[in-house]
């Protein structure tokens, strides 16, 4: 009887995880996600700047379009979503179709999206078109 409680035990013993085990587990997980999650973090932002700068430059594109042809510039985003394909595209560091803004300054127009906050720190770049 001795030696059938003894393999009973054994067994019971292989059916799972120690708690040093999962503990180790843990940690390593722990230690991959301090040093892989920022690195996505910077890459979701620099897709996120991209995707805004690549918008406004097609804003910008619009604006100088509609301007050569009304010989004006209009400073309202609304007015270029019909030019934009139907709708004005989502700034991915606001989270807004009104994430853009169009100054006038005599016949230059100035296109830029907005910094946002889900793109962390970042200077937008600023598109200038003449008519």
């Amino acid at each position: 009887m001795d030696i059938t409680m003894n393999s009973r035990i054994k067994n019971r013993r292989k059916q799972g995880f120690t708690l040093i085990e999962l503990l180790v587990v843990v940690l390593i997980l722990g230690i991959l996600m301090n040093v892989t999650l920022p690195s996505y973090l910077s890459s979701v932002y620099t897709a996120r700047m991209g995707a805004a700068n690549a918008n406004a430059r097609a804003l910008a594109t619009a604006v100088q379009a509609k301007g050569i042809i009304t010989q004006a510039y209009d400073t309202t985003l609304a007015n270029y979503a019909i030019d934009m394909g139907g709708s004005l595209p989502l700034n991915p560091c606001t989270g807004t179709s009104t994430g853009y803004a169009i100054t006038v300054t005599g016949s230059t127009a100035k296109i830029v999206a907005s910094a946002g906050t889900n793109c962390g720190t970042w200077t937008p770049t600023q598109y200038s078109v003449s008519r």
